[in-house]
């Protein structure tokens, strides 16, 4: 079982962030090679690593880019006895660790399709245009983030992007003073997953405390990803006075020059920002989940323009697309220009016989192992629509804060999904 850790560690010394393939790609060929699989690589970087002639009946599935919130970096591995854990960077669990399950059992030689998605922290983008085809009657994705969950239905997705261009220039006819207002080092997290979890937004943070202060705004900039809840913002305000701190982590420095004038942007925008409601729009009691929410996790300004990104989903297609027409129509009422890319379906909830016999393998190690839905996107949408008569099934250890610097995966719940993953691919 310690053969998981040792693979994950050998890969996260390997550059993952979406977009930069190359050299896992060449890792790939090498392992394919040394363990006698042929290996199959189309345009969009997705990778296939499957027997000469396989009957395979079982296709596991995995992406295999991570978050990076700092361009570039290669996650530290910090183990204890309990976790591993990355030192000030996410960690790549998310996922990592369902690669390294994979790769273990090509060790072992099975006559498998072994599936390594590309980009899909950045829109699933691997999936949705794949080329490579499948033989397999079932897929299981390891891309769940609970243990004692089999999951059979997933939230779907939309970015939603807005430019606004309100700008005037003023005279300092009140003698306002300049003031750099900053927060960081909030707990952030993954902006389907942690929506719930009442973890504080950085930019409604910041906009709350502008508002409060009538202050003017002159530059705003912060947010990481599109789908992490932001954890740093920096802003420049004139006002008559020192605005009050909002939150332990809110940093304010006046600026000696005050200056004559300012170019300032539209108190519309904050006005917008300030009501904007985000976080869950609504909850599912039956099964005990979040049906939608939307989140706006990054905000920008140069020297025209204004820029917000936000992240919207749903578990149920419908409703994601009445979410995108709403936020885009109160947008567009503040002055808004927007634009949307980056959807992907819901998975419906879908119990059949193969997530069945997943659940009843679990049940032997976990026997309180249920059925759920998961609040984020899952490439089991992009397949169940792509592969109709494809029975899928996801499952995964237990992954806390991914998409953040507070990522870390539980070793003893490697170890569990280990013996739970293995019994399901020798029942098959």
């Amino acid at each position: 079982m310690n053969n998981i850790i040792k693979i994950f560690k050998e890969i996260t010394s390997i550059q993952r962030a979406s977009l930069q393939y190359k050299d896992f790609i060449n890792y790939m060929k090498e392992f394919a090679q040394t363990y006698d699989y042929i290996i199959l690589i189309d345009s969009y970087n997705n990778i296939l690593c499957k027997k000469e002639n396989s009957q395979s009946k079982l296709c596991i599935q995995n992406h295999y880019d991570i978050v990076c919130l700092d361009d570039g970096s290669i996650p530290i591995i910090i183990e204890d006895e309990e976790f591993l854990k990355a030192k000030n960077s996410t960690l790549g669990a998310d996922n990592g660790i369902g690669c390294s399950y994979m790769l273990d059992l090509m060790t072992k030689n099975y006559d498998l399709e072994f599936l390594f998605t590309s980009d899909e922290e950045i829109g699933l983008i691997g999936a949705k245009n794949i080329e490579l085809k499948l033989n397999s009657t079932y897929m299981l994705n390891i891309d769940s983030e609970a243990e004692g969950e089999v999951c059979v239905g997933c939230a779907g997705g939309i970015d939603i992007f807005a430019r606004n261009t309100s700008k005037s220039i003023i005279e300092n006819k009140e003698n306002l003073n300049l003031y750099e207002i900053s927060i960081s080092n909030l707990q952030g997290g993954h902006s389907g997953l942690d929506i719930n979890k009442n973890i504080p937004n950085a930019i409604k943070l910041i906009i709350q405390t502008i508002k409060q202060a009538n202050a003017l705004l002159l530059d705003i900039n912060g947010g990481e990803r599109i789908n992490s809840i932001p954890v740093n913002v920096k802003a420049i305000i004139a006002c008559k006075s020192k605005p009050e701190a909002i939150h332990k982590n809110i940093c304010i420095k006046q600026i000696a020059n005050k200056g004559e004038h300012f170019s300032i942007w539209h108190s519309d925008i904050i006005d917008y920002i300030y009501t904007f409601l985000n976080g869950v729009l609504s909850y599912d009691d039956k099964l005990d989940a979040v049906h939608s929410s939307i989140n706006l996790a990054k905000i920008s300004t140069s020297k025209d323009c204004i820029s917000l990104e936000l992240s919207a989903r749903s578990m149920n297609n419908d409703e994601l697309n009445n979410i995108k027409n709403d936020t885009i129509n109160g947008l567009e009422k503040y002055n808004f220009t927007t634009s949307s890319s980056g959807k992907y379906p819901a998975w419906e909830a879908n119990i059949n016989e193969f997530s069945k016999k997943v659940l009843d393998i679990y049940k032997k190690y976990d026997n309180n192992a249920s059925f759920k839905t998961m609040h984020a996107g899952l490439e089991c949408a992009i397949f169940q629509d792509k592969f109709p008569n494809m029975k899928i099934a996801s499952i995964g250890p237990n992954i806390y804060f991914p998409h953040s610097r507070r990522e870390k995966v539980e070793i003893k719940s490697i170890n569990n999904l280990y013996l739970i993953i293995n019994d399901i691919v020798n029942s098959l």
